[in-house]
């Protein structure tokens, strides 16, 4: 926060009457309320309701927001951070790694230093990067490192593509991550991305967007147009079933759903917190009441995490 307000950034920083700081970027702007700012605070809330550790991840606004160097430099001071996080409160965090995406050379460099130097076990990905897809080429040198390392890549989504039709009612958060993030999953299999790099282990934030409900339409696709089986040899649901899926959709409907086309031990319990939508408690009411097997529960609950990260011995 203090970079982006010594002035070197291009993006706006406002405290409201609240005394939150608001970070506006073009198209959007993030609340960071104290959940945020305060990691002390943070591991309050996390005892508070049970959560015994965290997945740190960088949000909106990416550093690729930024001027190539401004990127690199501020993705390597996020990441810095990150791990004096994992080394002074470790018992509540880990983390996955920010990337200056817009300068797909500096971000294979700083995916090495933060899986080598730093300990992280893979890397949160944005749903376009200005515009890019994520299939395209450029990120190829950065997939290949990923595979090698097992690595997970997260996808949130970022500034929807036609953001102009989301200006009203909050679309854009409510609407267009979600078909965002759908079309970066979609576009990544068609490629052949995951087939090209399988040992990548995929995760798709907000339940995959569209993905699991709209799968089925993917391989009608594969059938029906050629140019949709030119990179890929199977139907797209099935790399899209070994994607993992988080839980940030709190419907009963929408979270079965997702088991029922992935697998409970491909959905991980996220909460969207500290974002002013996200909500702990209902993250842990709709894993509770889901009708699943006490087992495929746990799974959720932390298991399939642990697994993805190495950390099945700290968290047990």
């Amino acid at each position: 926060m203090q970079a982006l307000q010594s002035g070197e950034s291009s993006v706006k920083v406002i405290v409201d009457s609240h005394g939150n700081p608001n970070i506006h970027y073009p198209g959007d702007y993030n609340v960071a309320v104290r959940g945020h700012r305060d990691l002390a605070y943070r591991e309050g809330v996390l005892d508070e309701h049970g959560v015994t550790m965290q997945v740190v991840t960088l949000t909106t606004p990416g550093t690729h927001v930024e001027e190539p160097k401004t990127a690199a430099r501020l993705a390597s001071l996020v990441n810095d951070e990150f791990k004096e996080a994992i080394e002074t409160r470790g018992r509540h965090f880990t983390a996955l790694a920010t990337l200056p995406l817009n300068d797909p050379q500096a971000s294979l460099k700083e995916f090495r230093r933060a899986t080598g130097e730093l300990g992280m076990r893979g890397a949160m990905l944005f749903s376009n990067i200005n515009g890019v897809a994520l299939s395209d080429q450029r990120f190829w040198p950065m997939y290949e490192a990923a595979n090698d390392a097992g690595a997970v890549l997260y996808i949130h989504p970022a500034h929807p593509v036609n953001v102009e039709m989301m200006q009203e009612y909050w679309l854009m958060p409510l609407v267009g991550f979600l078909f965002d993030t759908t079309l970066a999953a979609a576009s990544l299999v068609f490629a052949g991305v995951p087939e090209r790099f399988p040992k990548i282990r995929w995760a798709l934030c907000h339940l995959g967007g569209a993905i699991p409900y709209l799968a089925e339409r993917l391989d009608r696709g594969f059938h029906a147009f050629k140019d949709c089986r030119a990179n890929i040899e199977r139907e797209p649901s099935t790399y899209l079933k070994q994607f993992y899926y988080d839980t940030v959709n709190f419907n009963q409907g929408a979270l079965e759903l997702a088991i029922d086309f992935a697998g409970a031990d491909h959905v991980l319990a996220g909460s969207d917190y500290p974002h002013q939508i996200g909500s702990i408690p209902s993250m842990l009411d709709a894993i509770a009441k889901l009708p699943i097997t006490d087992d495929e529960r746990e799974q959720i609950r932390w298991k399939n995490a642990a697994r993805l990260l190495g950390l099945e011995e700290k968290v047990r």
